[in-house]
């Protein structure tokens, strides 16, 4: 998740410079890749980019869908948007 993802952060490693990432990208890339960390990238002592695995992106990402789906639904129980499970499957076309 997101939201945690800086408690493993390692900043004497995973705190670059733009100047580091643009002499050794692939060192980078694949330190990104080795250790499942974020790496954030600085600009005169400013962080203004993280580099992410793909796979870690897309994982939290389908985190964020799935909890904006729940949250959606809670509400819809709290405003009395709902409907039953028959009326549900009738929609869907599932009987």
């Amino acid at each position: 998740m997101i939201e945690g993802v800086f408690i493993n952060t390692k900043f004497s490693e995973d705190v670059i410079t733009i100047g580091d990432l643009k002499v050794n990208p692939g060192r980078v890339l694949n330190q990104v890749s080795a250790t499942r960390r974020l790496i954030l990238i600085t600009i005169r002592g400013r962080g203004v980019a993280v580099v992410q695995s793909v796979a870690d992106y897309e994982k939290s990402e389908e985190e964020r869908a799935f909890m904006r789906t729940v949250v959606e639904g809670l509400a819809d129980l709290e405003e009395k948007r709902e409907i039953s499970l028959q009326e549900a499957k009738a929609r869907l076309g599932l009987e």
